[in-house]
Parts: structure tokens; C-alpha cells; sequence
């Protein structure tokens, strides 16, 4: 074959083929739907999910998601049937019209199988935690697209439920099961999204924040209010230094065996080990705090990329040091701080640093909290001193209140602090944030 004739035939090709994209490129999703029954005994789950998305580009011809072990089926868009593939780097689905910019489309198929990863097994029951888009199909590493979550769990009778949202009543069915239906108040982001189902131990309480549910997954007899007895206070303290209510008037917090500790929309996973871990200083109350935190910095306000995920995982690490200061006092403030600044001196001895918003890839979780946890953390106590108290108060109130239900970068969180300071926070925000 002539060169002519081999370069005509490639170019054929790849007007055939359109360019694999990565996930998420190119459009935005709206909603997701999903109706699961899982097995509680081995993990593998069946259903169906429903996905609105809406293109971002002229002439869209395939929706790219985060890859996943589950095996996909019966896929159709505007219920037209549609070809779907999956390899080890997306999910992939060929539109069968082009959709042009602005134009939205209705993803409907069958899934069924055992996630690679994101679910746990508990005594009788399961729960999930980070990792959503292995068990349905999402896009995990788009913390800015942010969609509403409808989901629909069959259960065996007898079984409670936890998710994302509002819960409806559960409806008994033939056959012994029930159905558990929850939907989200919001759009959040889909590593937000998780559930949990099992015999739970419970205990509510009624506070001027909203309501407060203690879950015991554990299979033991937890005395919850003792256990969880800090939080109406914590609740209050960060909505009062958010300068907003606790969002969707209601929390849940989830005991379940080892060392969990995660935040998902509207509830946390709290490990058992967690506590023990604590008790030599119940005080402190760290865990709690920190994941708490996560229902206005990390949840209500979302970083637009993980570049900016310290907007998440800093503040949450100030506010436990804020919280101390509160309750114990000044010096546990610093020795919160004292133990930040520990972790960001050991990652410098091994000769990394970078600044909060680094693109990069960090060599090691470890570098990566010490940077985005506690480096945020410090960088956060420094502009307080420096700007003053009430400025730094009211630049995080106003930030949060701005952005609540939105994405935010770095240069959000600057605005704010300068409008409420006074002052030009550019060289602070170069030295500790952008590192220009």
C-alpha cells in the first residue's frame, strides 16, 4: 500500500472512531438515579442506574465515566439503544446523535456485579465510603460537578438504611424485601455519595441545629449519647463560625468497626478505633470535629479540582485546633498546631514542600496530607493572626456563605479574606498557596 493511500486510510479511521476523552469531558451530569439491591452477604450488587447529563461542546458523540468492575447493560440514551464499553480507564458511551452544545440526554442501563472497592461488609449489613463510582456509574474525580442523587435500596425486612438526603418511608414488598428510598437536598459531589444497611443500634436528639442521629453498625451495645456526646456543641460552634446553619437541618453519624473515618453528604463513617484512639484525651474530640467539619468545607462548599482540596482537608484541620482552643483553651490550640507543623517539617526533611494549590502528583498520601491537611491547617492559623480575629472570622463567613451549594478555587478564599480585611493578600497567598 502506497503512503498515499496508508495516510487516506487512517484518516478514515479516525473520522470512524471518535477520540477516546477523559471521563467527564465535554458535558456535565445533572442527576443521578440509581436502584440497587445488594447482597449483604458477598458484597455484589444489582440494579439500575438513570444519569441526565448536558453537553458542554458542539457535536458530543460519547460520555466518558470513572471504570469500574461492574458489567453494564441495556444501555440507552433517550431510549434509543446505544453502545456501551468498558476498559481499565473509563466507561464509555457512544451517543447515537451527536449532542450539541447546551442539548441534554437521559442515560438508562442495568448494572450489575462485585465492586472492586468502596464497600465494606459489617455483621449482617454493608456500608460504603469514597468510593461511589465503583459500585454505580459516576465520575469520581470531578469534585466541581456536583449532581442531584436519587437512590433506591432493596432490603431485606428488618434492615435499616442510611444515605445521601432525605429518607421517604420505607415501603414493604412481596417477598420480604422493603424498599429504602433517600434524595438529596442538593447537588454534591459523587465521591459524596454512600449508604449503609444493616441491624442499627440508634439514638436522635432534637438540637436548635437540626436533628442528630447516632448509629451503631458495630454489633455491640455502644452507648451513643456518651459516645457522641460532644457534637451538638461542635455542631453549634462550627455554624456559628461558618455563619451558617447545619446543612439540610440534619446529621448522622455512623459507628462501624476499625479505624474509619469519612465524610460523605450528610453523615460520617466514624471508626471504633477512632474513639480509642481518643481516649486518653476525649477532650479533643478530633475525629468528630474534623469530619463534621466537612458538612460546610468540603461538602456545602466543594473545591472546583482536587488542586485545591487543602479548601477542604485545611480548614477541616483548623477547625478541630479552633474547636480546642474553644474548649481547652490556648495552649491546646498550639499543641494542635504544634503537631501540623511537625508533619510539614518531617515531608521538608525528606525534601519536599509545595505550595496548598499544587498541581503535581505527591509522591505519597502521606505528602500529600502533609501539605493539604496540615500545611493548610498552619497556613490558615497564620492568616488569622494576621489579618486579626475579626476579619479572619468574617472572611470565612463570608466565603462560606457565598459559595454555599457552589465550587470554589483558592483565589475564591483570597477575595473573601481581602474584602473582609481590608487589605491585599496577594504576597501572603504567593508564599503559602500558589508559590509563584
Amino acid at each position: 500500500m502506497s503512503s498515499i493511500s496508508l495516510l487516506t486510510s487512517l484518516l478514515v479511521l479516525a473520522a470512524a472512531e471518535p477520540a477516546t476523552e477523559a471521563p467527564g469531558a465535554g458535558f456535565q451530569v445533572d442527576r443521578y438515579a440509581v436502584a440497587l439491591r445488594p447482597d449483604l452477604a458477598t458484597r455484589s450488587l444489582s440494579g439500575t442506574e438513570t444519569i441526565v447529563v448536558q453537553s458542554h461542546s458542539d457535536r458530543l458523540a460519547q460520555l466518558s465515566f470513572t471504570a469500574n468492575a461492574l458489567q453494564i447493560s441495556d444501555m440507552r440514551v433517550d431510549d434509543v439503544p446505544a453502545p456501551v464499553s468498558s476498559t481499565k480507564d473509563s466507561i464509555r458511551v457512544s451517543l447515537p446523535r451527536p449532542l450539541r452544545k447546551g442539548d441534554r440526554a437521559t442515560l438508562r442501563f442495568r448494572i450489575r456485579g462485585t465492586p472492586a472497592r468502596g464497600i465494606t461488609a459489617l455483621a449482617g449489613g454493608l456500608y460504603t465510603s469514597y468510593f461511589a463510582c465503583d459500585w454505580m456509574v459516576c465520575l469520581q474525580d470531578a469534585p466541581g460537578d456536583k449532581a442531584h442523587f436519587d437512590l433506591d435500596l432493596y432490603l431485606p425486612q428488618g434492615i435499616d438504611a442510611l444515605g445521601v438526603g432525605r429518607a421517604r418511608p420505607p415501603k414493604r414488598l412481596p417477598g420480604g424485601l422493603a424498599l429504602h428510598r433517600w434524595r438529596s437536598t442538593r447537588p454534591y459531589s459523587p465521591y459524596l455519595y454512600a449508604f449503609a444497611a444493616g441491624a442499627f443500634l440508634r439514638h436522635s436528639a432534637r438540637t436548635p441545629q437540626g436533628e442528630l442521629v447516632y448509629l451503631d453498625a458495630t454489633g455491640g451495645k455502644a452507648q451513643l449519647p456518651d459516645l457522641f456526646a460532644q457534637t451538638p456543641a461542635i455542631v453549634a460552634f462550627l455554624a456559628n463560625k461558618a455563619g451558617m446553619k447545619l446543612p439540610d437541618g440534619r446529621y448522622a453519624q455512623l459507628l462501624v468497626p476499625g479505624g474509619e473515618a469519612q465524610e460523605a453528604a450528610g453523615f460520617s463513617l466514624i471508626g471504633r478505633a477512632e474513639f480509642d484512639r481518643e481516649r486518653d484525651d476525649p477532650a479533643s474530640a478530633w475525629i468528630v470535629t474534623h469530619e463534621l467539619a466537612h458538612m460546610w468545607w468540603g461538602n456545602l462548599v466543594t473545591c472546583a479540582t482536587w488542586q485545591d482540596f487543602w479548601l477542604h482537608e485545611g480548614i477541616a484541620t483548623f477547625m478541630v485546633a479552633a474547636w480546642q482552643e474553644r474548649t481547652l483553651g490556648a495552649a491546646a490550640y498550639q499543641r494542635e498546631l504544634d503537631v501540623a507543623r511537625g508533619r510539614v517539617a518531617r515531608i521538608r526533611a525528606l525534601g519536599f514542600d509545595k505550595p496548598l494549590a499544587w498541581g503535581g502528583k505527591y509522591p505519597s498520601l502521606g505528602a500529600r496530607r502533609a501539605v493539604q491537611y496540615s500545611k493548610g491547617a498552619l497556613f490558615l492559623a497564620h492568616l488569622r493572626e494576621f489579618v486579626g480575629d475579626e476579619a479572619f472570622w468574617s472572611g470565612l463567613r463570608r466565603f462560606t456563605r457565598k459559595h454555599a451549594g457552589g465550587t470554589v478555587t483558592s483565589r475564591d478564599f483570597q477575595q473573601a479574606m481581602e474584602r473582609a480585611s481590608g487589605r491585599d493578600l496577594q504576597p501572603t497567598f504567593r508564599e503559602w498557596v500558589y508559590g509563584e
